[in-house]
């Protein structure tokens, strides 16, 4: 019994326990063939991702810059309320500079804009767009069409031909005319 004990701790089934298993059914060949296949399907794998993110990197920067200019509308937005603040109340020396220094700010935001194909969206007098404007209101009138921008009350903008923020504005509508009896 002890001469069965050493036969099948030294058998086959114990040198395979200290040892990588090996494909069962494969031949030495078959198993490298095997693993160069796999080699070649991660290496197109890896070129295709490759490709894909050179594609998409310029879209990532575009949407970065469009982050950060959306971010930078507010601060604009602020500092024209002060030019015009100021322009209405321009009595002193000191408003002058002041405005002439907001000039400068505008000029450079322009510049800035400009270079980066930020465009104005230009809204009063022209028919409401759901795309380009959200409405926030509407004026009852008859001296315009209906669905007529006819209030600018923030800037919109586009970035690159996308909208970037849209234009907040007042719609007109024609007024109701009144029934013969005085029932709405």
């Amino acid at each position: 019994m002890a001469g069965s004990r050493d036969e099948t701790a030294s058998g086959p089934e114990s040198a395979a326990e200290g040892e990588p298993k090996k494909d069962a059914g494969l031949p030495a060949g078959d198993t490298a063939q095997a693993y160069y296949d796999q080699l070649l399907r991660l290496k197109a794998d890896f070129e295709n991702f490759r490709k894909r993110v050179d594609r998409e990197r310029p879209d990532w920067v575009r949407y970065g810059e469009a982050g950060l200019l959306e971010r930078l509308l507010p601060l604009y937005d602020l500092l024209l309320q002060a030019h015009d603040q100021v322009l209405r109340s321009a009595d002193s020396s000191a408003s002058k500079e002041l405005i002439q220094g907001l000039e400068l700010i505008f000029k450079e935001f322009n510049r800035i804009f400009e270079s980066e194909n930020v465009k104005v969206i230009e809204s009063v007098g022209k028919p409401f767009h759901h795309d380009l404007h959200e409405a926030l209101g509407f004026v009852e009138m008859d001296e315009r069409p209906d669905g007529t921008v006819v209030e600018e009350l923030q800037r919109g903008y586009t970035f690159q031909g996308k909208v970037l923020r849209p234009a907040r504005v007042r719609v007109a509508k024609s007024k109701k005319q009144e029934s013969i009896g005085g029932e709405p």
